[in-house]
């Protein structure tokens, strides 16, 4: 409890100016301006060994080097006109440098394998493209579904109409005149969806 014990810097020791940058080392003495020593004079006394001789003939080792040696070939150069600049042959594009290669003409690794990934792309393309055209495909009406549907809409007409004749003969209200037209439209579209199916004998449903 209490304020912290801290260590109080003395008042001699305070911030004097460019105390914080770091400082540089001592600069060590130039040594450009230092004569480089030059290698002593022989003294008189000093002779050079003498009588040193050999048994081994130059003249006819070098002859013999030039005999036997394999002959340098020049560098095959191509000149573009007369009096033009030399070119080396194999970099011109003149020989048949690359007919000489052991895989030419041989498909290239990286080729394959990117014809390997476009093929089966392409096949995993074409089964989806074929299972979605499965799925929207038109499905044919059975003659004995289109029979079921026909006579369903023809009990629906006939539940609508009673419907109808039972409809008061004077229509003095709103609500009823409502009711009148919605039977009525009800009827209509009864009567349009059992004539096409009595006038078509095929009929197709399109999935959704």
């Amino acid at each position: 409890m209490g304020p912290a014990k801290v260590h109080v810097p003395s008042p001699k020791d305070f911030l004097q100016k460019h105390s914080k940058e770091p400082k540089l080392p001592k600069r060590k003495k130039d040594q450009v301006g230092k004569k480089t020593l030059k290698l002593s004079v022989p003294h008189r006394t000093d002779h050079p060994v003498m009588g040193v001789q050999s048994n081994k003939n130059f003249i006819n080792t070098n002859a013999a080097n030039v005999i036997m040696g394999v002959a340098k070939k020049p560098v095959p150069v191509c000149v573009d006109r007369y009096q033009g600049d030399k070119f080396l042959l194999e970099t011109s594009g003149l020989v048949p440098r690359y007919l000489k290669k052991k895989d030419y003409g041989v498909t290239p690794t990286y080729v394959v394998r990117r014809n390997e990934e476009a093929k089966q792309a392409q096949e995993a393309y074409d089964a989806y493209v074929k299972k979605t055209l499965r799925k929207k495909a038109m499905k044919r009406l059975s003659d004995e579904e289109r029979e079921d549907l026909l006579e369903g809409l023809k009990k629906n007409w006939v539940q609508v109409h009673q419907a109808f004749q039972s409809l008061s003969v004077e229509i003095d209200t709103l609500p009823k005149k409502l009711n009148k037209e919605r039977l009525e439209l009800q009827m209509k579209q009864l009567e349009h969806d059992i004539s096409t199916i009595e006038k078509h004998k095929v009929i197709y449903i399109a999935n959704k």
